[in-house]
């Protein structure tokens, strides 16, 4: 009897973001190894109470991978639970060509990541028609390796919204990114910690966020947006809606 390693995105970091569909897997699984410097630990309140348990924040990959390959051959059913989803930032494609270089069975649960949790924190919509219809999702460079094309700067030509992960930290240097193109007055706000309970927002523009971030102590698990999306003024409706717009499910008013 061969096993099975559930990825599940446990969502940004409210429990109750996790899909239905991924307490379930957590409900079932013999073994759950979760990223707890990430994941908010009421999530595994829905585990069996017999279920191994192994945080990944203190697992270097081989080890995690050791467990996955052991435990499967027995029968086991791992949950391998991530912050946010998994396919943005997840490091999980590393794995997946371990599992399926070993014949390991794999399935993949989405999650609601923390972009979209940290807009709803925003209240605002990041498609708003003829402001921006682009969202680019992206990070500063650090030791994980990124194509020159994609730097920051390059990307800011498009004027687009952008939500940048793991760059609190490097706020500086990624608003003198952003200033090659942006306008100084661009408004800008960095989400810490979208959805739990001491989520914190700070507004501001390309001039001033920097300060604003480092006058709040901000320095980890925070997400920067940037774009007119967040001060859009007088919006135009979409289209989608319009009486004059008539499509295969309504007809012109």
């Amino acid at each position: 009897m061969k096993g099975k390693v559930i990825f599940i995105g446990a969502g940004p970091g409210d429990p109750e973001l996790l899909t239905i569909k991924g307490q379930k897997a957590i409900q079932i699984a013999d073994i759950i190894i979760y990223a707890g410097s990430l994941v908010n630990r009421r999530i595994l309140d829905y585990a069996r109470e017999n279920a191994e348990i192994h945080n990944s924040a203190s697992m270097n990959l081989g080890e995690i991978l050791e467990i996955m390959d052991e435990e499967t051959q027995k029968g086991k059913t791992i949950a391998r639970v991530h912050t946010g989803d998994p396919s943005i930032y997840g490091a999980i494609g590393e794995q997946i060509q371990f599992l399926k270089e070993n014949k390991i069975d794999f399935e993949i649960i989405p999650g609601v990541s923390s972009l979209f949790g940290a807009a709803a924190a925003l209240e605002t919509e990041l498609t708003l028609p003829e402001i921006s219809q682009t969202v680019i999702i992206t990070r500063p460079h650090g030791r994980t390796p990124k194509p020159k094309k994609e730097s920051i700067s390059e990307l800011a030509r498009t004027n687009a919204t952008m939500c940048i992960f793991l760059g609190i930290q490097k706020i500086g240097e990624v608003v003198d990114e952003l200033l090659n193109h942006y306008p100084p007055d661009t408004p800008v706000a960095v989400v810490k910690k979208a959805t739990w309970r001491d989520e914190k927002v700070i507004r501001g523009n390309l001039e001033n966020i920097t300060h604003k971030v480092r006058d709040a102590k901000i320095q980890k698990t925070a997400i920067i947006v940037v774009g007119k999306v967040l001060e859009p003024g007088i919006i135009t409706p979409s289209k989608l809606y319009d009486a004059e717009f008539t499509h295969e499910y309504r007809k012109r008013s």
